[in-house]
């Protein structure tokens, strides 16, 4: 049997990143946030959904800048508590030990920790009620080689990636295939003799 809830957000699990800001070493910032994604592939675009409260909504709408860092399980902590703590109140670079490091092209730094790094540049932001939606073009992206695997795809189990689900963060597990698997035409084999 299936029970009707009241609506709500229900779209999980969802990547749980850590989204860095500011033009100058002094406002770097850095704050979680679940709600983003992907919104178009050519351009490649993506977006966030702050609350206009937070410490780093600011920043962002007046640079028009910001890095999406992905997580793993060794920046859990970090994570959460860049969460739960407002850049009013701490340095979170230095309170998590977090590096920031110049991006290629954008003003805001990347967490030298994350293994990929995703700049964005506002291209648009919607008023949504708790939220507004940052939606931003996709102007480069780094990875860190040591998650590359032998044939240079990002190998997401080697970087340990974490997702957020209804309160809780968990490590994603093992694949379950590829994309079209689904329909793909298994090869004919031939008899030997």
């Amino acid at each position: 049997m299936k029970q009707n809830w009241r609506p709500g957000t229900m779209i999980y699990p969802l990547p749980a990143v850590l989204v860095s800001c500011g033009e100058q070493p002094e406002e770097y910032n850095m704050l979680t946030v679940a709600w983003t994604g992907t919104i178009c592939s050519d351009p490649a675009m993506c977006y966030i959904s702050v609350r206009p409260e937070r410490h780093s909504y600011q920043i962002i709408k007046r640079t028009g800048e910001f890095v999406i860092n992905l997580t793993t399980e060794a920046l859990a902590r970090a994570t959460d508590w860049c969460g739960v703590r407002s850049g009013k109140d701490y340095n979170k670079w230095q309170e998590m030990g977090l590096t920031p490091s110049p991006a290629t092209i954008v003003k805001a730094p990347l967490i030298e920790e994350s293994p990929v790094s995703i700049e964005c540049r506002v291209k648009q932001i919607i008023p949504l009620g708790t939220h507004d939606m940052f939606i931003a073009e996709v102007v480069n992206v780094v990875v860190d080689e040591q998650y590359l695997d032998e044939k240079g795809k990002f190998d997401m189990v080697r970087a340990g990636l974490m997702a957020y689900s209804h309160g809780e963060y968990f490590t994603l597990g093992r694949s379950l295939g590829h994309f079209g698997w689904s329909v793909r035409k298994k090869k004919k084999r031939t008899a030997t003799k």
